[in-house]
């Protein structure tokens, strides 16, 4: 008589603000889980042809996290001064944002979350990235009473919600031992529910002799071009608006003088595209700056890259982007 092999069923949650780092890297472990062992199922809140690729690599579904968009009506409110204008209008109108994410984004995706959940009986559940966007993820563990672990990939300096979600998890992944030092000088979180892991990188898929051609071509880069790259989401603190100063203060002092940015733009985030483009054009820098998107190949963008730049404006929580180009030599 055999023994029947039974394996954990882990739940992992994405919901971060577009493809980058986080998502990235959760592909990395899921990929290399050892499935002898191990069941996994991912749930994104976003979909894209990068996130739809998930599928080939483990159980995935797609449960929206947004019906309306609260970030663009904020963007288009927050400017405005007549709410300033009388006393608690400001207030209620935040208020009123804030309870209509809860209804039409938060409520149908934690409930969909609940019943995946119960469905998949899963044997932990692995929220990706910060206790708070993550906290549908934890009240579901909370309910169903279903451990819960959380990767901690940011600073802690928020709101009274943002402690109490972090109230909810069992124990923290931070990706580097600064976070790890941050969340427990800041939250007093005890050291035994904490286990810095660096987030793995696929070295060995770094190809140290991709076609960096194929790249420069692409993007109408020459031979005699000298191309400087910045990769990473374009979102704020990313530095794209310092890599941009530094276009105005070298386009006339260095020849051929090509800067690439690299990295595609989460759905939060396009007024903010938009804004980096204006200023390129304003500026007169549109015959050295080269927009990239996202790229699904980047062995080609380093190799294609004569120095790779990291400029962000917050502390990077471990900074793949530069271990990835010391691992191609990139300068």
């Amino acid at each position: 008589m055999t023994n029947k092999i039974t394996t954990k069923k882990i739940l992992y949650v994405e919901n971060g603000i577009g493809y980058g780092g986080a998502i990235i890297c959760l592909r990395h472990l899921v990929r290399n889980l050892d499935r002898t062992r191990f069941t996994p199922m991912v749930i994104t809140g976003r979909t894209s042809p990068q996130y739809k690729e998930i599928a080939d690599e483990a159980l995935w579904k797609h449960i929206p996290d947004r019906h309306i968009d609260i970030v663009d009506a904020h963007r288009k409110i927050d400017p405005l001064n007549w709410p300033d204008k009388v006393p608690g209008v400001r207030f209620i109108i935040n208020q009123l944002l804030a309870r209509a994410d809860d209804l039409f984004n938060f409520l149908p995706f934690f409930i969909n979350l609940l019943w995946t959940a119960k469905q998949f009986k899963a044997d932990l559940i692995h929220a990706n990235n910060e206790p708070l966007c993550n906290r549908a993820a934890l009240m579901v563990g909370k309910i169903l009473k279903i451990p819960t672990v959380c990767h901690v990939r940011g600073d802690q300096n928020g709101s009274q919600a943002m402690a109490w979600s972090y109230s909810l998890v069992d124990h923290f992944i931070p990706v580097s031992n600064w976070v790890s030092q941050s969340i427990q000088d800041k939250l007093n979180i005890p050291e035994q529910k904490i286990s810095v892991i660096y987030d793995g990188l696929e070295l060995d898929k770094l190809d140290i002799s991709a076609d960096s051609l194929h790249f420069r071509t692409q993007h109408n880069i020459s031979e005699d071009d000298f191309a400087v790259g910045l990769v990473g989401l374009l979102i704020p603190w990313k530095g794209q608006e310092i890599f941009l100063d530094a276009a105005a203060l070298l386009k006339d002092k260095i020849p051929n003088l090509k800067m690439l940015i690299v990295g595609g733009t989460p759905d939060d985030c396009q007024s903010f595209e938009a804004m980096l483009r204006n200023r390129v054009k304003n500026e007169n820098l549109t015959d050295i700056i080269r927009f990239t998107g996202h790229s699904t190949n980047m062995p080609e963008v380093y190799n294609g890259l004569d120095i790779v730049v990291s400029a962000s404006t917050s502390p990077e929580p471990l900074g793949t982007v530069v271990i990835e180009s010391m691992a191609k030599a990139r300068p």
